[in-house]
C-alpha cells in the first residue's frame, strides 16, 4: 500500500484546472473560425484546408523532432485520424448539410463525455463512482438547458440523425482507444501531423468526388477563419486534449467538454453580438456544478 502510493506521480493541484480551462476555451472556439470561414466556402472545403494547413505546418517538426516513426505507430495514428478527424468532423458536417437542425447536432456532439464515460469502464477499467455519475447527469441537464431554445427536430432523413449520433460515438471510442494504447503514443506534434494529413486526404477526395474545386476563397474572412481553426481550434485544443488524456482519467478530461455550449454562446455574444439569455446562464450554472462533481478528485487509492 505504501509502496504503491509512493509510486503515484505527483502533480501540481492547479495543473488540471488550468488545462481544463484551456480545453474548454479551445474546444468552444471552433465555432468562431467556422463562423468566419463558412460564408466563403462549403463545409468540406473548409475542413480540407483546415486539416491540410495543420498537417503541412506540423510536417517539418514531425520529421525533425521526436522519435523515428515506425509503421505500426503511424498506422495507429492514421486510423485515429480517420475516426477523430474525418468521421467525427465530417459526419456532423454532412448531417448539417442534410438539414439536421444545428442546435440538435450541437447537443448530440456535446454529449460526447457521456459516451466516453460509458465506454471507459468496459474498455479501460476506469469505473466511475456514484458521485461522478451524478455529476455527469447534472452536467447533461445543464447542456440541455443551454441548448433548449435552439432545439428542433427538423425534416432531415432518418439516416442523417443516426449519422449524428454515430459520429459522436466514433470520437468517443477513438478517445478511449487512444488512452488505452500507450505503447503506440507519439509526441503530440507527430500524432497530430499524421491525423490531420490523413483527414486532409479524405476530405480532399470527398470534395473532388462531389465535383468541388479545392481552390480556397481568397477573402479576408476565410483567411481569418482558417488561422483561427488551425492555430486555436486544432493546434492548441487537440494538443491540450491529447496531453490531458495521457495525464488524467479519460472521463475526467471529457467532462470539461460539457462546458463548451455555454462558452460557445459567450464567444458568439462577444464577437458577433448574439444575445445571452437567462436560460443560458441557468444552464451554465447547472453544468458547472455537474463538471465540478465529475472532475473533483475523490477516488480512493488502490
Amino acid at each position: 500500500m505504501i509502496a504503491r502510493t509512493a509510486s503515484l506521480p505527483s502533480r501540481h493541484p492547479l495543473l488540471w484546472p488550468i488545462m481544463a480551462v484551456l480545453l474548454v476555451v479551445g474546444w468552444s472556439s471552433g465555432f468562431v473560425g467556422i463562423r468566419f470561414a463558412n460564408e466563403e466556402a462549403s463545409v468540406v472545403l473548409l475542413l480540407f484546408w483546415r486539416t491540410l494547413l495543420s498537417g503541412v505546418i506540423l510536417l517539418p517538426f514531425a520529421l525533425a523532432m521526436g522519435p523515428r516513426l515506425n509503421l505500426r505507430a503511424a498506422a495507429f495514428q492514421m486510423a485515429f485520424g480517420v475516426m477523430s478527424v474525418f468521421l467525427y468532423l465530417g459526419g456532423f458536417s454532412l448531417a448539417i448539410g442534410q438539414r439536421v437542425p444545428t442546435g440538435l447536432v450541437a447537443l448530440i456532439s456535446d454529449l460526447l463525455p457521456l459516451a466516453i464515460a460509458a465506454l471507459s469502464q468496459p474498455v479501460l477499467g476506469e469505473r466511475l463512482t456514484r458521485r461522478e455519475w451524478l455529476g455527469t447527469a447534472i452536467a447533461v441537464t445543464g447542456v440541455v438547458i443551454v441548448s433548449f431554445d435552439s432545439l428542433t427536430i427538423g425534416t432531415a432523413p432518418l439516416w442523417a440523425y443516426g449519422l449524428t449520433v454515430g459520429s459522436m460515438l466514433v470520437f468517443a471510442l477513438a478517445s478511449v482507444l487512444h488512452k488505452g494504447r500507450k505503447a503506440l503514443h507519439l509526441p503530440v506534434h507527430q500524432a497530430l501531423c499524421i491525423q490531420t494529413l490523413t483527414g486532409a486526404a479524405l476530405f480532399g477526395s470527398c470534395a473532388l468526388l462531389t465535383g468541388d474545386s479545392l481552390s480556397p476563397p481568397l477573402t479576408q474572412d476565410f483567411a481569418i477563419g482558417m488561422a483561427w481553426l488551425v492555430l486555436i481550434a486544432t493546434f492548441a485544443t487537440y494538443s491540450v486534449y491529447y496531453t490531458s488524456l495521457r495525464l488524467f482519467p479519460v472521463a475526467k478530461v471529457s467532462a470539461a467538454i460539457y462546458l463548451s455550449p455555454p462558452v460557445t454562446m459567450i464567444w458568439a455574444w462577444a464577437l458577433f453580438g448574439e444575445a445571452l439569455t437567462a436560460m443560458m446562464f441557468a444552464g451554465l450554472s447547472v453544468t458547472l456544478l455537474g463538471v465540478w462533481m465529475t472532475s473533483r478528485d475523490g477516488r480512493r487509492l488502490p
